[in-house]
């Protein structure tokens, strides 16, 4: 993909995989038909956006889940994994009607971002890991006086580091790469991420490209570099933990 993104004409056969006749015309040829930046900048905002809401959400709902004592505990977390087995695509006409009718939110961000604000995968992602931490810590917080929210931001979460980069890296490729939702709750081009944007010219412009094959590649370039790059910034923490360094043996 990325050889063939730098080609000045398409090679299908073996040779095709040596870098040779490299040439940015396609990169430039794709950036003048759609506005790469803005894309990218939608796709940025609607991401991080959905990043940040489900680490928070993520992490209070899996403390409380792992670490607080209340009745109902145990169905509500039978409740949330229920809720995984339930595509989203099965709930996508109700949810349409919900953001563009009832709540009008049809060529915004925030339309966008709501169906994904909480994931419950990272809910059970943290509670998983908030249960393996030592009942001991926990114990001698209270015992000094801390609270929850102390407890949770002092304690726990500096343990639970690689959920944290796992669940951000996970919850990135959905959203970067979702297509589906932000086509239908986005009509405007100046709205769209770089995925719907992408497809919108592999189906109307990239035919009448010098090269169709190498703007369709540069483009899949563009959306896959930021996944890649985060993954292999971060891939060194999902092996390590710091789970036991908070306790003397």
């Amino acid at each position: 993909m990325l050889v063939g993104s730098f080609k000045a004409k398409s090679d299908p056969s073996l040779a095709g995989l040596l870098p040779t006749g490299v040439t940015l015309h396609n990169y430039a040829q794709i950036d003048s038909r759609v506005n790469l930046l803005r894309s990218l900048a939608n796709s940025g905002i609607f991401t991080g956006a959905v990043l940040l809401s489900t680490v928070v959400f993520g992490i209070l709902a899996g403390y409380a889940l792992a670490r607080l004592h209340f009745r109902g505990r145990g169905t509500l977390f039978a409740l949330m994994l229920l809720v995984q087995i339930v595509p989203f695509q099965l709930l996508i006409i109700p949810i349409y009607v919900m953001i563009v009718r009832t709540y009008g939110l049809a060529d915004s961000y925030l339309g966008m971002i709501l169906p994904f604000a909480i994931n419950s995968t990272a809910v059970f992602l943290f509670r998983q890991f908030f249960l393996q931490l030592p009942e001991d810590l926990f114990s001698a917080a209270r015992l000094d006086g801390a609270g929850e929210l102390r407890i949770l931001w002092s304690i726990a979460l500096p343990l639970v580091r690689p959920a944290l980069l796992t669940a951000i890296l996970l919850t990135f490729i959905g959203p970067w790469n979702e297509f589906l939702w932000p086509f239908l709750v986005t009509k405007q081009t100046d709205m769209q991420p770089l995925a719907v944007t992408l497809a919108n010219y592999i189906s109307n412009v990239a035919g009448r490209a010098d090269n169709p094959f190498g703007a369709i590649l540069a483009g899949a370039v563009v959306l896959a570099a930021p996944a890649m790059a985060l993954f292999v910034a971060f891939q060194r923490h999902f092996i390590s933990s710091d789970i036991g360094s908070g306790v003397k043996g």
